[in-house]
């Protein structure tokens, strides 16, 4: 049985490691843990002036499959609620941007992990 938090632990090992993977190829964090009425967008950031919200999913096998697997049709709709959210909270609804997926496969304690990238995942 999983101790509680362990999900949350493992959800935030696996968003700081991918900040640091984004940042090491040229992306600026605009935003961690973006909170809005339909979901939580992991992080925001931008590169060559082109916003990306990146879903981040971090697991520590494959017993539920592979971490990407994990954005469902329901999670599709309520990232896209969010990102629809955020554009209206900051004023902009227009402008180029894209849904990133980071699929980490580790554990917090084993400094070898796999980590995949799938830019403009949901188009």
């Amino acid at each position: 049985m999983k101790t509680p938090g362990r999900n949350q632990r493992v959800g935030r090992w696996g968003e700081q490691v991918a900040a640091q993977y984004l940042q090491q190829k040229g992306f600026t964090i605009l935003e961690r843990n973006h909170r809005t009425a339909y979901g939580e967008l992991d992080l925001i950031v931008e590169k060559q002036s082109v916003i990306c919200f990146v879903e981040v999913k971090a697991r520590t096998g494959t017993h539920f499959g592979m971490p990407e697997e994990a954005i469902t049709p329901a999670k599709r709709a309520h990232l896209l609620a969010a990102i629809q959210a955020y554009w209206l909270e900051n004023g902009r609804v227009e402008g180029t941007w894209q849904v990133d997926v980071i699929a980490i496969l580790g554990r917090p304690s084993d400094p070898h992990f796999q980590i995949e990238h799938f830019e403009n995942a949901l188009h």
